[in-house]
């Protein structure tokens, strides 16, 4: 690395830690995160406190007992005054809905018939709950017309337990894929806020010496390819020890958060017993075996060759732009082919690689450069052949080399050209220069 490069790296890397705004929002982002955490927690446990209630007319008077209260919805009968008293009582003591079931002469007359008055429309879960109890009701009514005994058909109901299990033995957990998926989306999401906050970084960086003319005098002593590969390392630096403090930062405030307020860490809706089959110790055990099989040394080492090479990839578009352009205004027209790739790589790893990670789709778009930091990463959990991690590390390396190349080309005239616009066809032309 020529000393010239050195200097360049380090000026990048120190006026960025010394910025104001740099250290501010590298202290603050986490305590905002973390507050918006706090935040939803705790509205969201405001919003459970609040107990639903809910007026029953059952004119039937088969489905009042099987109302039970919970914690959220508490049910009032008040099947003997009538619908119109009732519709009353509710509007003047602003309970929050009133079920009304009239009398019909069949169960399936009944079942289309049945409705729910509110001022506004009301919970979902609060609706499928009543729908199901509803429904239930009416089956075993319906089995008691055609004669059938529930107790017989109770014990006849069979409740399926599929095992996973590969053709050498092994058992697999049925989250395992929702796991894999949750390790490579986080890395591919990772890399896309990466490359989107400190490539914007270096277009600023490019855009503010540009229009301060400083870059006439730094040009007439490095060369401008040195300049451009200074910028994107330095910034990259400084991008890597802001992220660090953040994730460190906001570690320590997040434990520190769920232990002074109490915050579940529990996803709202998520019962962690159901989806782990009523918490069976088998079921938890083979999770835990899935997690500790997955290609951690591998997904950590094609995390860091990715991330590296996407945020290169990806930081020379960004110089380019900010060279040929004035403002950050004018610079928006170029963002289309850096935004569009990232985001069809996420929606591409979400939905294509969790339904077949091995698919075509997923296979070719981890191989295209502008996308395999993203989806291949997204893959790897899964099981990726070696062959294709070094195709597609092979086809990130060689697009990089040719980007900066590209980039180069366009930095090199861009950064002394002011007062116009250019043109995609304009571009071009720089390149034969």
């Amino acid at each position: 690395m020529s000393s010239n490069l050195q200097l360049i790296i380090r000026r990048e890397f120190i006026s960025r830690i010394r910025n104001r705004t740099f250290v501010i929002m590298t202290f603050l982002s986490p305590l905002i995160a973390v507050g918006m955490v706090a935040l939803i927690a705790w509205l969201t446990t405001l919003n459970s406190d609040e107990v639903k209630k809910v007026v029953v007319v059952d004119e039937t008077e088969l489905f009042v007992s099987d109302f039970e209260d919970t914690k959220e919805v508490t049910y009032l009968n008040y099947s003997k005054v009538g619908l119109e008293t009732a519709k009353d009582s509710v509007i003047s003591q602003k309970l929050y809905g009133l079920l009304y079931i009239p009398e019909k002469s069949t169960n399936k007359n009944l079942a289309k018939s049945i409705q729910f008055y509110a001022e506004e429309s009301p919970n979902f879960s609060v609706l499928n709950r009543i729908e199901r109890i509803i429904a239930n009701k009416l089956t075993e009514q319906n089995y008691k017309d055609e004669g059938l005994n529930l107790e017989v058909i109770q014990k006849a109901k069979a409740k399926v337990n599929i095992q996973i299990e590969n053709f050498s033995g092994e058992k697999t957990s049925k989250m395992s894929n929702y796991v894999k998926m949750a390790f490579g989306g986080l890395a591919g999401y990772l890399l896309m806020m990466f490359i989107i906050i400190y490539g914007n970084m270096v277009m600023r960086s490019v855009i503010e010496e540009k229009t301060n003319r400083i870059i006439e005098i730094i040009i007439s002593s490095v060369k401008p390819m040195q300049l451009m590969l200074g910028k994107i390392l330095g910034t990259s630096f400084a991008g890597i020890v802001q992220f660090l403090v953040w994730v460190l930062l906001g570690g320590v405030l997040l434990i520190i958060a769920t232990s002074l307020f109490g915050i579940d860490a529990q996803p709202v809706g998520v019962d962690p017993s159901v989806a782990l089959e009523e918490n069976n110790p088998e079921e938890i055990q083979l999770l835990i075996q899935d997690i500790l099989k997955l290609p951690l040394l591998t997904l950590v080492l094609s995390f860091f060759v990715y991330f590296v090479g996407g945020y290169f990839l990806y930081s020379s578009i960004y110089a380019a732009i900010g060279a040929a352009v004035d403002s950050e205004t004018d610079s928006q027209q170029f963002m289309l082919p850096i935004i569009l790739p990232l985001m069809l790589g996420i929606y591409v790893g979400f939905f294509a690689v969790i339904e077949n990670p091995h698919g075509t789709v997923s296979t070719v778009f981890s191989m295209i450069p502008l996308t395999s930091p993203i989806v291949m990463l997204m893959r790897i959990p899964f099981g990726v052949p070696w062959w294709q991690i070094l195709i597609s590390i092979s086809l990130l390396i060689g697009s990089i080399v040719f980007m900066v190349w590209f980039a180069g080309k366009i930095y090199r005239i861009g950064i002394l050209m002011y007062g116009k616009k250019p043109s995609y066809k304009e571009l071009f032309k720089w390149l034969k220069y």
